[in-house]
């Protein structure tokens, strides 16, 4: 994970190299693991691709590096959670 653009953007490159540039919401720990929540800045806010991206912070050979969340069932908990937060904040 390469921090280009300052602590709000960050540029991933996913399996095939393809690059991305996503904007960094939110960061939260559950049970142990930290998860972050982005949303993509490459893409128009009516494209159906567009929402939260939700990512894994995982140790790969000594390096934290952002990963996809495989268990959909703790994607949606994630997700909800943040949703949450997102929420609370815009209210105050």
């Amino acid at each position: 994970m390469s921090n280009e653009f300052g602590s709000d953007f960050v540029t991933i490159s996913d399996a095939e190299g393809n690059e991305f540039v996503l904007e960094h919401l939110d960061s939260i720990e559950v049970d142990g693991k930290f998860y972050m929540a982005f949303l993509p800045t490459d893409i128009d806010e009516e494209d159906d691709d567009y929402g939260l991206i939700i990512l894994m912070v995982v140790e790969e050979d000594g390096e934290e590096v952002l990963a996809s969340i495989d268990d959909e069932e703790i994607l949606e908990n994630i997700y909800s959670r943040f949703l949450e937060r997102l929420l609370d904040e815009e209210e105050e």
